[in-house]
């Protein structure tokens, strides 16, 4: 860091990232090179077979090749090492020297072509030891050259050349000036479009109409927003949300005020209703999971769920008006039918369709808890992510309710698209026909949990007693006041130190400013951060106190940039500068601050355990508030507290332990009586 500019561009690599994979390669040239060594050294003089002196010559340059190819990589690997991330003073010859490695090449490329010709050539008759070990040497070479040319077209920056200019001469230039408003304008442009060929290549297996095209420009232009704000390479966040994670363990080792504990016991807040919420909660997750359709039965059923399923495809079913979308071999809702545990006639309207902004969803009759059940969909889909990533706002404006609340936008057109089949189509008038005493309940997880959100929202008015769980639902989704209003209705769940429920776009500049702070003022050598983050994450231990240029420093200078941050941000992005207060009137947020719906339930670990893997784990469960949520945090279980089927055994082990204690206390109570 910054990224490393040679050939007179940027590339999406540091100075600092040749010292693992150079020290790679220098281990295999040194073994190499002995092994040429030995097998010269064992045929010497013996060289008069036919095409013999053709292999003398091969083996002695190749020797002084790869002696050469050595001392440059360990000259590369040695400065490489040298400085740390935001100080490449020490490294300011390493360009020279990648100029040289890379030179050597074109002798290593010839003389490859040589060995292949002398390998291939039927005139050779020398020993068949002598011919593999020639044969090895070549396809050696191919390799390494071939995955050199894959690491070059990896690291390449479409933007390095605008960016390098941009980088080295935008901070002096007048920006009023029409020039220079050019300029960047034409730099934005094209990095809109670059994020755009990106998308479009991920998502060239899909059928793609207008909609798909306005969503390709709105991600594209929101991942330009991010990134172009910042010069960081990929190993520079690594090594940042490496340093975030030990930092952020050892702040929570270290006794805490009660109010700053992330953890809270059942009883430091207050406990009305939890447990019957937990009780309805471990309830509809059932039917959120079994949204999913067969990848999720089939997921947590790995060796029994395709035999099942078998046998049950030529099964009846309902009639086909009833479904829509695609279900070959009638898996999908076979696997809705195992996981809810309901009967064929129990299905109102299933959903199988799926496009950006269209989801799927069914709605059932559950008669355990007397409720109609609109269950919708998560994320499983490249239409889903593209739903997930449309993140502007946009108003959501309802008669008799709010005016200017912000929604995410991408999944308020996901709901609106579910209300106008409930309603337009008719559905839910039917489901109330059939059971007209049942109440309505929405649930869904993640992106259906967010769209469940807004869906209830809508639905709000129609039916005042509606219930809505959202399970894991996107933190970027209502407005404050929107937010307010749905603590009456809906309950948000949300397991652990969970990505997607923390997951906005001021949190997300939140966690690129502390990702720039902390690797800008860290004193270790990047290669250093990296190898001992990798044997922290895979077999524990304590968090490693890397020095920084932040110890020492009073509380007043903290909240000053030290000139290696500084360095690092090219310009603040609106975002950015209203998180630290400095947003201007004229220059207003692009990304308000967006928050989960309804009342929250977090559940935690009671023993959490730093690494993936644990045994007999037990929760607490506690009502929260959206505080809590308004950081990202780092950790290996930040992904896994997000899925489904981890939610779900999380919420059946609170159920099954509230039970208990129920059963407890009644022993208890009839003892004392007797």
């Amino acid at each position: 860091m910054p990224g490393l500019v040679v050939f007179g561009r940027r590339w999406a690599i540091g100075s600092d990232d040749f010292v693992l994979p150079g020290a790679f390669e220098l281990s295999l040239r040194v073994l190499w090179w002995i092994g040429i060594l030995v097998l010269y050294a064992v045929h010497k003089g013996q060289f008069n077979c036919p095409g013999g002196g053709l292999l003398h010559s091969y083996l002695l340059v190749l020797l002084v090749l790869l002696a050469a190819i050595i001392c440059a990589l360990s000259a590369l690997v040695y400065v490489s090492m040298q400085g740390t991330i935001s100080n490449p003073g020490p490294r300011k010859s390493l360009p020279k020297l990648l100029y040289t490695r890379l030179l050597l090449y074109l002798p290593e490329f010839i003389w490859a072509i040589v060995g292949a010709v002398w390998v291939s050539d039927s005139s050779v008759h020398c020993e068949k030891t002598v011919i593999n070990a020639i044969l090895g040497t070549v396809i050696a070479s191919w390799v390494i050259i071939i995955f050199t040319i894959i690491g070059v077209l990896i690291v390449f920056d479409p933007l390095g050349g605008k960016k390098t200019f941009y980088l080295t001469d935008g901070v002096n230039r007048n920006l009023e000036s029409s020039q220079s408003g050019q300029l960047l304008f034409n730099v934005k442009n094209t990095a809109t479009r670059v994020w755009e060929k990106r998308i479009r290549l991920m998502c060239c297996c899909i059928v793609q109409d207008d909609d798909h095209r306005v969503a390709f420009t709105s991600i594209a232009e929101l991942f330009r927003n991010y990134f172009s704000d910042t010069d960081l390479v990929p190993s520079d966040i690594a090594a940042g949300l490496i340093l975030l994670h030990q930092e952020q363990d050892k702040m929570e080792s270290c006794p805490k005020e009660p109010e700053e504990v992330l953890c809270h016991s059942p009883s430091s807040l207050v406990t009305d209703g939890l447990d019957f919420e937990l009780e309805n909660a471990a309830h509809y997750m059932l039917f959120a999971a079994a949204a999913y359709g067969w990848p999720y039965y089939v997921y947590t059923n790995p060796f029994t769920a395709l035999c099942k399923l078998n046998g049950d495809c030529c099964g009846s079913r309902p009639t086909d008006s009833d479904i829509t979308g695609s279900d070959r071999h009638n898996f999908h809702f076979g696997s809705i039918l195992k996981i809810t545990g309901l009967q064929y006639r129990d299905f109102i309207h299933i959903s199988f369709h799926n496009k950006i902004y269209e989801i799927p969803f069914f709605v059932a009759l559950d008669h355990k808890k007397e409720a109609i059940v609109v269950a919708v969909r998560g994320t499983l889909s490249f239409e889903d992510i593209l739903t997930d990533l449309s993140a502007d706002c946009e108003d959501l404006t309802l008669e008799d309710v709010l005016e200017n609340g912000f929604v995410h936008k991408g999944i308020t057109q996901a709901a609106n698209y579910i209300y106008q089949k409930l309603i337009n189509d008719g559905i839910l008038n039917q489901a109330f026909t059939i059971a007209p005493e049942y109440k309505l309940v929405i649930v869904g997880h993640s992106l259906g949990g967010g769209t469940a959100s807004i869906l209830a929202i809508m639905l709000r008015n129609s039916f005042p007693t509606l219930k809505c769980y959202a399970f894991s639902p996107p933190g970027g989704l209502l407005s404050k006041t929107l937010a307010d209003y749905t603590k009456h209705f809906i309950v948000s769940v949300i397991l652990g130190k969970d990505l997607v429920a923390r997951l906005s776009m001021p949190n997300m500049e939140d966690l690129k400013r502390r990702i720039v702070r902390i690797v800008a003022n860290c004193n270790r050598p990047k290669y250093q951060i990296l190898l001992r983050g990798c044997w922290y994450e895979v077999f524990g231990g304590d968090p490693d106190n890397f020095p920084t240029e932040l110890d020492g420093r009073n509380q007043d200078a903290l909240t000053q940039p030290l000139l290696a941050e500084e360095s690092l941000m090219v310009h603040r992005s609106p975002s950015y500068n209203a998180l630290d207060g400095e947003s201007h009137l004229h220059s207003p947020p692009q990304y308000p601050h967006l928050y989960l719906p309804g009342k929250i339930i977090h559940i935690v670990e009671e023993c959490s355990s730093k690494r993936l893997c644990s045994s007999d784990i037990k929760y607490t469960a506690s009502w929260s508030n959206e505080t809590v949520f308004s950081s990202i945090l780092i950790s290996p279980k930040m992904i896994t507290d997000h899925m489904p089927d981890v939610v779900l055994n999380a919420l059946n082990s609170l159920s099954q332990e509230h039970g208990s204690c129920i059963s407890c206390q009644t022993r208890e109570l009839n003892t004392n009586v007797v």
